[in-house]
């Protein structure tokens, strides 16, 4: 079983769930989660562990899970009527839409939260969980995902600079992009040096995987994409700011840049992250 197959068939035996007698509260914390994606940052954590330290992999599926937790409320939050107003995600109802608004939070709230709580049960030594712990907040939160969201709601319809904008998706998408080879690296007991250039080279990934995300909102319909499309023409995206062949060509020189690095890093999972990055990027 391929690890994406590996990592969906584990997220559908551990969706979250809690006993009690609201009518569907545990129908809408399961059905992002379980109407797809691509599990990328998943998939890098379990790649690097599988390359490095195998015998891990049963916890780093775990890892991976309080990964995609974070990751899907991210997303849940994104779409509320507060930030996108958007009307799907992943080719479903978004989850205000589909409930209210209320559940929408909420959800976000306890997959947030439950990432945390998965963690924490991790069958490791305390020294690495504390360090998972650690990293997930840092990148999540006020240092990562949660500023670059920030900055992205505060500045719609305000240009930034090229450095400005590399800031904020560094923060948004990048951090925890990099979390995940972090954490992965964490797991494998990889020596700090090590652990510093996967997680830098996982910025460098993160902002290549935003570039691509702004090359197919322009270039794709709803249909496609699952979700609503042109929907950047207020936010600072890099198609807005470079256009779209700026954008392509921004891309692949980054793209070829983290190959180079990677290759450098570690020779025994470059051939796996490139391949995944090759998929996905």
């Amino acid at each position: 079983m391929n690890l994406k197959a590996l990592f969906a068939e584990h997220l559908s035996k551990n969706l979250p769930y809690i006993d009690s007698f609201h009518p569907f509260f545990n129908e809408a914390l399961a059905r992002m989660l379980i109407v797809g994606g691509k599990h990328f940052r998943a998939q890098l954590l379990l790649t690097v562990v599988s390359c490095k330290k195998n015998q891990m992999l049963d916890v780093a599926l775990d890892a991976a899970l309080a990964l995609e937790f974070i990751h899907t409320y991210s997303l849940i939050h994104d779409d509320l009527p507060a930030m996108d107003n958007a009307d799907l995600r992943r080719g479903e109802q978004t989850l205000h839409k589909r409930y209210d608004e209320t559940t929408a939070i909420l959800v976000g709230d306890a997959l947030n939260t439950e990432a945390f709580l998965v963690l924490s049960k991790l069958k490791v030594k305390d020294s690495i969980k504390v360090a998972l712990i650690q990293t997930l907040a840092y990148n999540a939160g006020l240092n990562g995902m949660v500023l670059g969201q920030a900055i992205d709601c505060y500045f719609e319809n305000k240009k930034l600079n090229l450095e400005e904008l590399k800031f904020l998706h560094t923060h948004k998408t990048g951090r925890l992009i990099a979390a995940s080879l972090k954490m992965a690296s964490l797991l494998c007991e990889l020596e700090e040096k090590k652990c510093s250039l996967l997680y830098e080279f996982g910025l460098k990934i993160g902002l290549v995987f935003q570039i691509n995300d702004d090359i197919i909102d322009y270039t794709m319909d709803e249909t496609q994409l699952g979700k609503p499309s042109k929907n950047d023409v207020n936010k600072n995206s890099f198609v807005n700011l470079l256009g779209l062949e700026g954008a392509k060509t921004a891309k692949e020189k980054l793209l070829n840049e983290c190959k180079e690095d990677l290759r450098s890093i570690d020779k025994d999972i470059a051939p796996s992250l490139l391949e995944l990055i090759q998929i996905y990027l």
